[in-house]
Formats: structure tokens, C-alpha cells, sequence
């Protein structure tokens, strides 16, 4: 006869500690799901702006105008000529520049009537053109009229901001 308790079978042990797991495993996503649709709905009531989103028919169509460009100390530095072109219901767009330069516009934040955009250059002949920057649009002052606020770095450096109402 022995003093010691017999071993004991480690058999259902593991199945006990697997089923643990899967359970622990089932809560946490349930839990993740459950603060996701929360977010999500705060957000959706937040009337924050909405990202993404395609362009509506207010600010569809053929844009161009005059830009006046001014460095970060409100110096101005060049007027240019650009053409935009929007299709109403989608994210994306091009802008041309009298720099002879072009470029995609993608559509990040809708909040309301003003629409904002990232800039990323295509084409750039001579190497002068900015190659990623925003764009803002809102309406202007009558229907047919739309506000434009184009922000971007220059290549030394230097913020750069330019306005100009398209037609």
C-alpha cells in the first residue's frame, strides 16, 4: 500500500481548459461587436463631419478659376489658373494647373456643403508642382460659385495656402 494519492488523469483537464478558452474568446468579440455599434452610432448622431461620401450635385461639374497663392507669413507669391472637374455620386476628381501640372482628387470629408479633398500630383512636366495637398470646397456666394482653399507644403518646406473662387 502506498502513501501517496494515486496520479491523477490529466485526460479531461485540457478539454476543460479549451473550452475555457473558446468561451473567453466568444465574450471578447461579443464585447468588441457591442462598442463598435456604440461608436458607430454616437458617431452617426454626432453630426461630426462624414468621411469619404461622394460629391453631390451642388459641387458637380467643371470648376476653374484664379488662385492667389500667399507663403505662411501671408506674402504673396504667384496667381495660378486651375480646372477642376467633379461627377456628381463620386468620391473621385481631377484638377489641372496653368503650371502644367495635374492631378487626382479623392474625397475624404463631407460636412455639409463643404467638401474636402487630398490632392496627389499625376503629371508635373518641369518638376515645379506640389505634390500632395487639400483642397476645400464650399459654396460661394451665389449657385454657381464655389469657394476654394488649396493647402500644401511647398518642396522646402515652406506652408503655402491658396484661395480663389471657381466658377
Amino acid at each position: 500500500m502506498s502513501l501517496w494519492p494515486p496520479p491523477r488523469s490529466t485526460r479531461h483537464s485540457a478539454k476543460r481548459r479549451k473550452t475555457i478558452i473558446v468561451a473567453a474568446l466568444v465574450g471578447a468579440l461579443i464585447g468588441l461587436a457591442a462598442v463598435g455599434s456604440v461608436a458607430w452610432a454616437l458617431r452617426a448622431g454626432s453630426g461630426g463631419p462624414d468621411t469619404g461620401g461622394s460629391v453631390p450635385d451642388s459641387h458637380a461639374g467643371t470648376w476653374s478659376g484664379d488662385m492667389s497663392q500667399e507663403d505662411d507669413e501671408g506674402r504673396h507669391v504667384t496667381d495660378w489658373h486651375v480646372q477642376i472637374k467633379l461627377e456628381s455620386g463620386e468620391e473621385r476628381g481631377s484638377a489641372d494647373y496653368s503650371m502644367d501640372c495635374r492631378g487626382s482628387l479623392t474625397l475624404r470629408e463631407r460636412e455639409g456643403d463643404r467638401l474636402v479633398f487630398d490632392y496627389v500630383e499625376t503629371y508635373d512636366r518641369d518638376g515645379r508642382c506640389i505634390d500632395e495637398s487639400e483642397l476645400y470646397l464650399e459654396p460661394g456666394s451665389s449657385a454657381d460659385v464655389l469657394d476654394a482653399r488649396w493647402e500644401a507644403v511647398s518642396h522646402d518646406g515652406v506652408p503655402m495656402t491658396s484661395t480663389g473662387t471657381l466658377r
